[in-house]
């Protein structure tokens, strides 16, 4: 069973700048909500910003980690959408 806590410090360790938002919605420690902010996202599209989460979380997604629910942003899409 996995910690929603220890899904943000590995996306927040392995995407410089990010800020991750993780919830354990089912309270089951296996399916997720995250949401991603990184100005490493600046420029890229949404299937790149995706895989650039799923890529650090590498195998755990599928394994330990059998749904994540993902939303990310810029740092400028997090402030024009009001979240701070």
């Amino acid at each position: 069973m996995f910690q929603a806590s220890e899904i943000k410090r590995i996306i927040e360790d392995g995407i410089p700048g990010s800020t991750a938002i993780v919830l354990d919605e089912a309270n089951d420690g296996e399916h997720f909500a995250a949401e991603v902010v990184s100005p490493t996202f600046t420029g890229t599209g949404l299937v790149q910003q995706h895989q650039q989460v799923y890529k650090t979380l590498g195998s755990l997604v599928g394994n330990a980690i059998h749904a994540l629910a993902l939303k990310t942003y810029t740092p400028e899409q997090w402030a024009s959408a009001g979240r701070s």
